[in-house]
């Protein structure tokens, strides 16, 4: 088991999510799965963009210190499917 003081992050990459017009389960999903590792101390849904999820990324990783962010969501295999490219820009 991983201290107290671990933090964790769940983003959630949707653009029917972020719109509200889907409820984000996989999210949900995760943060209840991870809870023994340490504190989901970040959660929230964005839309499938490149600029937004650099964006996020970057603060969560350089500005709150999250020791692990995990990500779910993304449109699929569809030209919207910006979350690989993103995720490797801030890698």
């Amino acid at each position: 088991m991983i201290s107290n003081g671990f933090t964790i992050g769940v983003l959630t990459l949707s653009d029917k999510g972020s719109r509200g017009d889907r409820e984000d389960l996989s999210g949900a999903l995760i943060g209840e799965m991870v809870q023994s590792l340490g504190q989901v101390a970040r959660y929230q849904v964005i839309p499938d963009d490149v600029d937004t999820i650099v964006l996020t990324l970057c603060r969560w990783a350089d500005e709150v210190g999250l020791d692990l962010i995990l990500t779910t969501g993304g449109s699929g295999l569809t030209p919207r499917d910006v979350a690989p490219q993103a995720t490797a820009r801030v890698l």
